[in-house]
């Protein structure tokens, strides 16, 4: 039988790495440092993981050094690698912009722009063609103005730093999250593909399951298939006899935000005993 090379996930440090840890577990691969920080298990025996910085994983699956990683999207598109997008996990959502003092009137004049992200600031810049320059920054990008620079290219969640630092957006130019990205060499190998849509499917599974519940209700024999017409299910309910043929239990797995409209209709068709239960993995 083929022997195949390990698939080589890089897994983020920083900001991002909580989530995704909890993520992994979610599905069953907790993180086993053995002594070796940066180069940790998670019980998958064809997979090789290493701790890396964002930018890195993106830089190395670009290359071709690792096969799998999760990655912000904007540092995707500031370091333009051809990746496959396999998943957005919808952590860490943000808004990659371009802000200025609030005290700045006139933005149709040339400025200095100071940014992290050197590929997206220039095009943006040359999108204004009006001669803006162009300051490096490594972090902390938005104490720069007024002194240093006039507008500031930067990621926003909440815009909470943004204010604190009296600045306001004057454009948006894309929106991030984590997501999961392949190489694309890595794809075209059939026995890495396939370890690599068993880790997707068992990703997925978690993320589903964060956004259902399943539902649970009793209902008589005569009011049952006016009780499932109406309800939302990912295909059928599932439906089992009760007891002494009193009616019969149904169960269906529901998207959280439609539980509040949800329970007043199933009392009003005749449900009862209904029961909500949290979830830890669908696999559709």
């Amino acid at each position: 039988m083929k022997q195949m090379n390990p698939i080589r996930l890089g897994l983020p440090k920083g900001r991002m790495q909580p989530e995704i840890v909890a993520l992994l577990e979610g599905a069953g691969l907790r993180l086993r440092h053995g002594g070796r920080e940066y180069r940790p298990s998670i019980g998958l025996d064809d997979f090789e993981v290493k701790l890396l910085k964002p930018q890195n994983i993106v830089e190395m699956l670009h290359a071709g050094s690792r096969d799998l990683g999760f990655a912000g999207a904007d540092w995707v598109a500031e370091l333009n690698a051809d990746l496959v997008e396999l998943l957005d996990t919808g952590f860490n959502p943000v808004t990659l912009v371009a802000a200025a003092p609030a005290t700045l009137v006139d933005l149709n004049q040339p400025l200095i722009v100071a940014s992290e992200y050197v590929r997206i600031a220039d095009g943006w810049m040359k999108r204004r063609g009006l001669g803006d320059k162009f300051v490096r920054s490594y972090g902390a990008t938005e104490v720069f103005p007024p002194e240093d620079a006039d507008c500031i290219i930067d990621i926003a969640a909440s815009g909470a730093t943004l204010r604190a630092n009296g600045l306001v957006v004057v454009d948006e130019l894309m929106q991030s999250s984590t997501k999961l990205y392949a190489n694309r060499q890595a794809l075209e190998d059939p026995l890495k593909r396939s370890s690599i849509e068993g880790f997707v499917l068992l990703i997925k599974s978690v993320l589903d399951a964060r956004n259902r519940v399943m539902l649970e209700m009793n209902v008589e024999s005569g009011l049952l298939e006016t009780l499932t017409t109406m309800l939302p299910c990912m295909r059928e309910p599932t439906v089992s006899p009760l007891h002494h043929s009193a009616g019969y239990a149904v169960k269906v797995a529901v998207r959280r935000s439609e539980v509040p409209l949800l329970i007043p209709r199933i009392k009003a068709a005749g449900g009862t005993d209904i029961v909500i239960t949290e979830l830890a993995q669908i696999v559709a």
